[in-house]
């Protein structure tokens, strides 16, 4: 504990990153506030009435709604939040694997190709907002919580354009902080969305377990989540490391080209490269079967017992079914991310090769075949944590709460944090100020790596 406190002093005494971490929480508190201010034109009781009446954590809109910190609910100027911007986001990424155009700006036209991508991502942004609000007033509209004496193409007209507003300022907010904050602003607000809810559903599940009378099987699931949250910790910073030998020769004083045994690095293969994209492509699928579900009539609904399963996520089929996309997802997800060939060209233009591997096409069947292989491990923990939370409420966990147990919510919740702890531990370092770990730097994150980047680099 001392210890701790004296790296809180430290990190207080840098004048940078103390005003860093001051500005982050201050636009986390702005983003925070705007999710509770209205729209114009919404009856908030009545929003209320239908959310207490209807409410649900297992669909489209409970996943929307944790993400946004209760903002989607609320009908708030900030009901969208992030994430147009993160659906434009992964659009611009497919695009990058199929389309040569952005392929080129990805990974050859450098700084000024980023820029444009950028751009191009901020007007989809836009345009994805348009589409998701108008879908989004037309929900509001459906729980009849639109104000009768407020004239309907007024509402429209005036709250699209609020939305895709609150949008577009979420998304200046996330820039913010990742250019005078600490972290990755866009991933930080999805984080505090998704922390806001956690205080109220910790707080349900400690109330009902002391209604029963079994606080035991409270501090058991706690201890539970810890260890899940370690050993997602421990899958996440994972690396496959791959030696490498630089082949370089030194120059003598009198000219003579002298042997040296070269410098050894390695590549570091991350056992989880694809992050969690696999479990959100899964999760978009699975959410067909709900919408199919409620476009279709009474009867058909109600003897489909096939669909009423897949919109549970409790159910065994809706399980195994994600279960398996997800592993699916992972191996192809990292086919487009991790490009050996483009591993094996570095290599040789670094004048560096494999010990035991012919350079070029050995080097890259080489390096494909080492993917493949903790491919698997990987595609297996992130199906397993994507239907934790499944276990978790047959065990009794209140299913608001259960989400905390794996899934995405989980997953964004280490990277970021891990990311954010990156951050600071190389303000300390650079000031040869002890870390937040024994080891003073984070584990899986080290900088002295010429390759630990390689994968942003190609």
């Amino acid at each position: 504990m001392k210890r701790f406190i004296t790296t809180l002093k430290n990190i207080w005494s840098i004048n940078e990153l103390r005003n860093r971490i001051l500005t982050t929480l201050i636009v986390l508190v702005v983003y925070r506030f705007g999710s509770y201010i209205v729209l114009p034109g919404v009856i908030p009781a009545a929003l209320d009435a239908q959310n207490a009446a209807g409410e649900k954590t297992n669909d489209l809109i409970g996943l929307i709604n944790s993400f946004t910190g209760g903002a989607f609910k609320n009908a708030s100027l900030l009901a969208l939040g992030i994430m147009p911007y993160i659906t434009s986001s992964i659009v611009i990424q497919l695009l990058g694997f199929a389309v040569p155009y952005f392929q080129r700006l990805q990974q050859k036209e450098g700084e000024s190709g980023r820029k444009k991508l950028n751009q191009i991502t901020r007007l989809l942004t836009v345009a994805v907002t348009l589409v998701q609000g108008s879908g989004y007033l037309t929900y509001i509209s459906t729980m009849g919580a639109i104000d009768p004496a407020i004239p309907k193409a007024i509402f429209w007209f005036s709250n699209i354009i609020i939305l895709a507003g609150g949008t577009v300022f979420s998304m200046w907010l996330g820039e913010r902080i990742t250019d005078r904050g600490i972290g990755n602003g866009v991933s930080l607000l999805i984080t505090v969305g998704i922390i806001a809810t956690l205080p109220s559903a910790l707080g349900f599940e400690f109330q009902a377990q002391l209604e029963n009378n079994a606080l035991l099987l409270f501090v058991l699931e706690m201890a539970l989540l810890f260890v899940i949250i370690i050993l997602t910790i421990m899958v996440v910073q994972a690396v496959r490391r791959i030696q490498i030998q630089f082949a370089r020769k030194a120059v003598g004083r009198e000219g003579s080209s002298l042997p040296n045994a070269g410098a050894r690095d390695y590549i570091p293969l991350k056992l989880n490269a694809s992050g969690v994209m696999p479990i959100i492509f899964a999760q978009a699928l699975m959410f067909l079967p709900s919408t199919a579900l409620q476009f279709a009539s009474a009867d058909a609904a109600s003897s489909s017992s096939f669909l009423i399963a897949l919109n549970d996520f409790a159910s065994v089929e809706y399980n195994v079914i994600y279960f398996l996309l997800i592993f699916v997802f992972t191996y192809v997800y990292t086919a487009l991310l991790v490009n050996p060939q483009n591993y094996s060209e570095y290599l040789k233009r670094q004048n560096a090769f494999i010990p035991g591997v012919k350079p070029g096409v050995p080097t890259a069947e080489y390096i494909d075949n080492i993917t493949s292989r903790i491919t698997l491990p990987g595609a297996l923990f992130l199906g397993v944590i994507a239907i934790l939370p499944a276990f978790a409420a047959a065990f009794g966990v209140n299913r608001s709460f259960s989400i905390f147990f794996g899934g995405t919510s989980l997953l964004i919740l280490v990277a970021v944090v891990l990311d954010t702890l990156a951050q600071i531990e190389s303000y300390l370092l650079m000031r040869r100020y002890d870390g937040l770990v024994k080891s003073g730097k984070v584990q899986g994150r080290q900088t002295g790596s010429r390759l630990q980047s390689l994968g942003n680099e190609i």
